[in-house]
């Protein structure tokens, strides 16, 4: 009975903490994907002296544009796309609203907007 008690207690303890690193990690993953795919679209510009059209989007960091401007260094960037943590596409706006362009996820909820977790996570901040 008395371990049952103590075990009871450790977990009101623990899990409230837990539970809220989830939310943590998925930004911070969402993050760093954001960063790698950054790094990967600077490498195309300077390679190829423009970034992918937004006709062609992230697709172009995996596999050669078949749709103008036809990229004349081109090379793989990536192994291949990744997804947000949420399971959804990246979002990609060339030109950007924030930068020259902008590579973000909706967050939790999928919508544009929100706090907390449901928070846009852009290549912005």
């Amino acid at each position: 009975m008395v371990v049952l008690v103590i075990m009871g207690v450790l977990a009101a303890l623990i899990v409230p903490n837990i539970i809220g690193r989830t939310d943590e990690a998925r930004v911070t993953a969402a993050r760093t994907d954001i960063g790698t795919i950054m790094q990967a679209l600077k490498l195309y510009k300077l390679d190829n002296g423009i970034y992918p059209s937004q006709e062609q989007g992230l697709q172009a960091l995996v596999a050669k544009p078949s749709t103008p401007p036809i990229p004349g260094n081109w090379k793989p960037y990536l192994e291949k796309l990744p997804t947000d943590p949420w399971g959804r596409p990246y979002q990609y706006l060339n030109p950007g609203v924030k930068g020259p362009v902008d590579v973000f996820s909706y967050g939790a909820d999928g919508k544009p907007g929100g706090d907390g977790s449901n928070a846009d996570i852009g290549s912005w901040q």
